[in-house]
């Protein structure tokens, strides 16, 4: 057989009649396999090198990129940003034309040279008085006596303590229990032309007198006048505060430069979650109602559980959700330092007894988990943790320093939380300053291209912070199509595995607009699909059947639709051409209850209710499912806030709602 190049390819068929095979099997293993040959052998043994395919010859072959939906990560690190690589060029762009603030006060930071302190002071109106001032002391105690005669041995003739000036050298007798401001005056002058090189001197030496501040106050008839703090470092003017030279990495949550330290850049911890040691409510403590301790091989859980109840009057007996709210804390969480009496029998048959105190099941979980070396000690303890939001970073992932740099009002942190559609109008409406925007421009032009070509298949809804092991297969896929098309290569070959799955039929023809955008840049496109205004779009059709695994295999037709249609023995042709159809059935059943969710929060999911009508196929037996089975999800992610002061998510979250799945199953 042969296809042409350059164009799209749709191959098409029965499932199972063969169409992955030749053409990612096949087609895509061959060119793959080329392609790393044609490489050095230094290069050949950090890539993988597939099998030769079961082929005879293959000529014309590009080197092959594949895009199916087999690819999507599971790495907690891996973001719609990052996959895209949005957040390569959003890191350039906060690097360099972000305005920084203070992450302590959230005063603007800026940082200048002493050409660009020189060219502002100079900006002042001509015969403008000022004094420029090296701001040593600020806000801080002391008598500094030594400081000042320091000073007047330097040569210095002036200081300014608190507002006033003092002629060096001078013994004030500052009160050291109080905070003062001292500034050493470097300088007085007046501007007018061909001072700019005694100016600059003055600077650079109160630079060095205050390890990167300099102050310059005009002088008015009447006192001080407007006053100008330069920093040479990223200090902030206000409250002192300084951060590290603003980098690229300083916004990568990856790199220990940019990484919040308590999450070290995933956003989330794995903690107890008092929902999952606790998941049946109606169960009293003596019956089990605490999982992690239900099955115990020692008499410490019981004996200290029964020390609680003697101290403290807690009814073991009664149901969990009985119990007062103060016990229930005792029980999860400790006694907050104070002792209780525990009496047990050893081994031996003798009895013991001690005072201890009691961290909670909890923190006894917590301890256990920290310290244990025991692989299967840490996963079964990892069945009562969940993750929950970072409490230093809030889910953002990155350090404060890197948080308080923002553009258009925005951290980059609040732009990935946007939608990919409102990222892309959120550049229409930001504003930079000349210099900003020569910097910028490109950067934003890349980004706004990426964040395009997103919702050009499909993608729009999506958010630049969304896990890409959230993703489902065809979003990953579409991803993944959509990085291709902004990498702009040419004279490639994909090969693409159904991409219109998971799409809705509208998005249909946006997503062959970025296959053909992809084709026309000179690639040859390889798509393996079913739906029939994909295949109807093709530049060439493959028809493999004419049935499936031992009836396929071959190549039934090729050409445009209607050399398909032609072709008696394809079924694909039959349907294009309409001589078979699928009718809808006559008598659908009637169902006979529903399950009804309440407040669905997961991914794309914002408390959403729903009813899905359920008909058993065991009621022609005598076998009838409830009127209602009912799943709430608003039960166990409300709860928690209100009791315990952390939502449950994440992992032991979507452990929880399996289990509530597989119980509404059990009981319609």
């Amino acid at each position: 057989m042969s296809m042409p190049r350059d164009v799209m390819v749709v191959v098409t068929g029965l499932s199972g009649s063969g169409k992955s095979s030749l053409a990612f099997d096949t087609i895509y293993a061959e060119g793959q396999r080329r392609y790393v040959e044609s490489l050095s052998a230094y290069a050949r043994q950090f890539l993988g090198q597939m099998d030769k395919p079961d082929v005879d010859h293959i000529d014309g072959l590009s080197p092959a990129v594949s895009i199916d939906q087999k690819t999507t990560s599971n790495n907690p690190r891996s973001t719609v940003a990052t996959v895209t690589e949005i957040y390569d060029y959003l890191r350039l762009l906060y690097a360099r034309a972000g305005r920084p603030h203070c992450h302590v006060c959230g005063f603007p930071v800026a940082s200048s040279t002493p050409q660009q302190m020189v060219e502002k002071v100079l900006a002042l109106p001509e015969k403008t008085r000022f004094m420029v001032l090296a701001p040593v002391v600020r806000g801080r105690k002391g008598e500094h006596g030594k400081m000042f005669k320091e000073f007047a041995e330097a040569g210095y003739a002036r200081v300014r303590v608190d507002g006033e000036l003092h002629e060096l050298p001078v013994d004030l007798n500052l009160d050291k229990n109080k905070k003062h401001d001292i500034e050493v005056v470097v300088d007085r002058l007046v501007v007018r032309e061909g001072i700019e090189r005694r100016l600059n001197d003055s600077i650079e030496t109160a630079l060095q007198l205050a390890e990167g501040l300099v102050l310059v106050e005009t002088v008015e008839k009447d006192g001080a006048g407007e006053s100008m703090l330069f920093s040479e470092n990223f200090t902030c003017t206000n409250c002192g505060a300084s951060i590290a030279e603003i980098q690229p990495r300083t916004f990568s949550f990856n790199n220990p430069h940019g990484a919040c330290p308590r999450c070290d850049g995933l956003g989330s911890r794995l903690e107890i979650d008092p929902d999952l040691a606790v998941p049946n409510e109606d169960l009293s403590v003596n019956e089990g109602a605490i999982v992690p301790w239900a099955n115990s091989q020692t008499e410490y859980h019981a004996s200290v559980l029964q020390g609680l109840a003697e101290k403290y009057g807690i009814d073991l007996d009664a149901r969990w959700c009985e119990l007062p709210e103060e016990h229930r804390k005792i029980i999860l969480f400790g006694t907050e330092g104070e002792r209780i009496y525990v009496s047990y029998r050893n081994r031996y048959g003798r009895k013991r007894q001690y005072m201890t105190q009691f961290d909670g099941v909890v923190g006894n979980l917590e301890k256990r988990y920290a310290e244990t070396d025991s692989e299967y000690q840490r996963e079964k303890i990892e069945e009562f943790m969940s993750h929950v939001p970072c409490p230093k970073c809030h889910g953002a992932r990155l350090r404060p320093e890197a948080l308080a740099v923002t553009v258009g009002e925005k951290n980059i942190h609040d732009f990935t939380t946007m939608s990919v559609t409102d990222a892309q109008g959120f550049f229409g409406q930001v504003e930079f300053t000349a210099r900003e925007w020569i910097i910028a421009e490109r950067v934003v032009k890349e980004i706004r291209e990426r964040l395009g070509f997103l919702v050009d298949v499909g993608l729009g809804y999506l958010t630049l912070s969304r896990s890409a092991g959230t993703l489902s297969g065809g979003e990953a896929q579409r991803i993944r199509l959509a990085s291709q098309v902004g990498s702009g290569l040419v004279g490639v070959l994909y090969v693409l595995d159904e991409p219109s799955i998971g799409l809705h039929q509208r998005d249909n023809r946006r997503l062959l607009a970025t296959l053909e955008k992809l084709r026309d840049l000179g690639n040859t496109l390889i798509v393996v699909e079913h739906d029939e205004e994909t295949i109807r779009a093709a530049d060439h059709l493959i028809d493999v059947g004419p049935g499936a695994g031992v009836h396929g295999g071959e190549i039934i037709a090729q050409g445009t639709v209607e050399d398909i249609e032609a072709e008696a023995r394809s079924v694909t042709g039959q349907f294009l051409s309409g001589a078979r159809r699928i009718e809808p059935p006559e008598v659908r059943r009637e169902p006979t209850g529903e399950i009804e969710v309440l407040g669905a929060m997961e991914n794309n999911l914002k408390d959403v209710d729903a009813r899905f009508p359920w008909a058993s196929s065991r009621a022609s037996r005598g076998f009838r499912a409830p009127a209602r089975a009912r799943w709430s999800t608003r039960s166990c992610t409300r709860r928690s806030p209100t009791r315990w002061g952390g939502a449950s998510t994440g992992r032991g979250a979507t452990r929880g709602s399996r289990a509530r799945t597989a119980s509404t199953r059990s009981s319609t």
